[in-house]
C-alpha cells in the first residue's frame, strides 16, 4: 500500500466538543506528514454540542496557532463533499481503541464508496493521550473538575466559564 505523499492535502474532521490535547497531537503529527492539513469542525445533526460551532472553530484556531500548513474550517455536510470542495485527497482519523477502529473502518468504507479517490489514514494516539475523549472532558468539567491536563489552555478556560456556578 502506498504511503501518503507529503504533498497531499488531508482533512482532520471532528466535532471537537471540546478540542483535546489528543486532537492537538494528531494535528501536529498530521502537519508533519501532509503539506496541508485542514481541521474540519463539524456540526453533527444527531449530537447536541456543548459549545457552538463558531466557538469551537475559534478555540481550535487558538490551539493550533503557529503550526505551519494547518487551517480550520467549519462544516455541517458530508465529509467527502468537504474533501471535494477543499481539494483534499486524504481523511486523517485518530483511533484510540478497537471500538474506534470498528466505527472508523465503516466510515472509511462509506467515504471510499462515495468518493473513490479519497483515502483514510489512521493514527494511533501517543500513550499520554490514549484515554482522553471529549466526552470524558465534558463530564469532568460539568462536575467542576480541572481539565487543564486534558485540553489546551483556551479550551480549559472556555469550559470553566461554561460550567461556572451562577
Amino acid at each position: 500500500m502506498p504511503t501518503p505523499s507529503p504533498s497531499r492535502h488531508a482533512l482532520f474532521p471532528g466535532t471537537f466538543d471540546p478540542f483535546t490535547l489528543g486532537h492537538l497531537d494528531l494535528v501536529q503529527r498530521g502537519a508533519a506528514i501532509f503539506e496541508k492539513l485542514t481541521v474540519v469542525v463539524a456540526s453533527h445533526h444527531s449530537k447536541h454540542q456543548l459549545l457552538d460551532a463558531p466557538e469551537r472553530v475559534e478555540l481550535v484556531r487558538r490551539a493550533i496557532a503557529g503550526i505551519e500548513g494547518v487551517e480550520v474550517v467549519a462544516s455541517s455536510g458530508l465529509l467527502v463533499d468537504s474533501c471535494e470542495e477543499l481539494g483534499a485527497e486524504v481523511i486523517l482519523r485518530g483511533v484510540r481503541n478497537g471500538g474506534d477502529l470498528d466505527y472508523e473502518l465503516q466510515m472509511a468504507s462509506a467515504n471510499r464508496a462515495m468518493r473513490p479517490r479519497v483515502d483514510t489514514v489512521f493514527l494511533a494516539p501517543v500513550p499520554p493521550y490514549a484515554y482522553i475523549s471529549s466526552t470524558l472532558v465534558r463530564q469532568i468539567a460539568s462536575l467542576g473538575g480541572d481539565v487543564s491536563s486534558f485540553v489546551p489552555p483556551g479550551v480549559a478556560e472556555a469550559l470553566r466559564r461554561r460550567f461556572a456556578p451562577e
